[in-house]
């Protein structure tokens, strides 16, 4: 049994303030309630237990998912820097390892539907809007750093060096597999790492499942829904 969320359900279990927080970002997020409130949960758990570090994403379409950390910060009280990663201009080209969890290869996919701005693969948003909207939440400015350009291009030069919470979002193997790379070392011991497309996107999965095969010390990816995973760094 779930709940209706406006367009989408959310399960019974969703406190009143959670379905509010969802309805105020549906908008601007493609992630489902269940991962719009993992984020909410993930943000108090790095607060509650002063895990070090900045909030980081990686693929952030209108800014919905930075929208949920400035809202539980403010509601908390703190104050965390923010780093929003993107082209800011729709999706890189995907390589042959990138297919859906059905196996239809993204460049397929995506030459089904027209670039433009809108709920829509492409994932376009351009950087004044993302910056309008996680404004609109009252968190301040001086705390949020919009980066534009490719992962690759990026990271690791621009992102803090120190990272309570990270999530990855930018769908593709090799996008992926450079956060990974570049960024995991980063994230505080306790802290929170969530990969939004783990379960849709082949290449995601493959990327993260290589990058934690060579670690000695491998976390337990939770299911969040079909497509999101979290995991908490030893």
């Amino acid at each position: 049994m779930r709940r209706a969320l406006e367009h989408v359900s959310a399960p019974p279990d969703f406190s009143e303030e959670e379905l509010r927080l969802c309805q105020e970002v549906l908008a601007f997020t493609m992630t489902s309630p269940e991962r719009m409130v993992a984020l909410l949960h993930a943000v108090r758990y790095v607060v509650a237990n002063d895990i070090p570090g900045s909030i980081v994403e990686c693929g952030v379409w209108r800014g919905g998912s930075m929208m949920v950390a400035a809202k539980a910060l403010l509601a908390l009280g703190v104050q965390r820097a923010l780093y929003l990663f993107d082209t800011f201009e729709g999706m890189t080209p995907p390589s042959d390892a990138d297919r859906s969890w059905r196996g239809v290869s993204a460049e397929q996919l995506l030459s089904r539907e027209a670039r433009e701005e809108g709920f829509n693969i492409w994932c376009i948003a351009d950087e004044a809007d993302v910056r309008a909207n996680v404004s609109s939440t009252g968190y301040p400015m001086e705390q949020v750093h919009l980066v534009k350009g490719k992962v690759e291009e990026t990271l690791p030069a621009q992102a803090p060096d120190t990272i309570a919470l990270l999530r990855l979002d930018t769908d593709w193997y090799e996008s992926t597999r450079h956060e990974l790379e570049h960024l995991y070392s980063r994230l505080s011991p306790g802290g929170v790492l969530i990969i939004d497309d783990y379960g849709y996107w082949q290449g995601s999965r493959r990327a993260v499942d290589e990058f934690f095969a060579k670690q000695p010390r491998k976390p337990l990816l939770q299911r969040i829904d079909m497509s999101g995973r979290l995991a908490i760094k030893a």
